[in-house]
């Protein structure tokens, strides 16, 4: 059955947007939110939910290299909770270790051409890609799961 799926790449100042769907197992960026120390406008998010109803919720979780866990750790978490709570549906966490350096490695490539400042488009751009990656590599493990079934 075909899904639809958000994903974050949570910030303090900016949570990263993507949409992936089961049926082909891809994510696409959406345009970044703008939080005010990690905490989002719920408004902008309750319009997504209702734009693109999805089945649940991927959250790309920061860890240290080593894998402990930190203090965005534990904000990232608070995020995907909430997102369960408001919404009732499911919010995976992922690790989302080096999806940012993927990110920065993808802006480069493709450059960006944009009327915003080319820090601020940079930011943004960066933030929307970290989450098409985490949701990616999140729908990826479900591919890989289904086929191994």
């Amino acid at each position: 059955m075909e899904q639809t799926w958000l994903g974050f790449d949570w910030g303090l100042g900016w949570i990263g947007v993507a949409s992936g769907q089961t049926a082909t197992y891809t994510a696409s960026e959406l345009k970044p939110l703008r939080a005010r120390n990690g905490i989002p406008n719920w408004d902008d998010i309750d319009a997504l939910v209702a734009l693109w109803k999805p089945a649940g919720f991927v959250v790309g979780i920061p860890y240290n290299l080593d894998g402990s866990e930190f203090d965005m750790t534990v904000r990232a978490n608070k995020f995907r909770k909430r997102l369960h709570g408001r919404y009732g549906l499911p919010a995976e966490g992922i690790d989302e270790r080096l999806s940012t350096k993927e990110a920065h490695q993808h802006l480069a490539q493709q450059g960006t051409q944009s009327t915003m400042s080319l820090k601020k488009a940079k930011q943004a751009n960066l933030d929307g890609i970290a989450a098409q990656i985490i949701l990616q590599s999140w729908l990826e493990q479900q591919r890989n799961k289904t086929n191994a079934e």
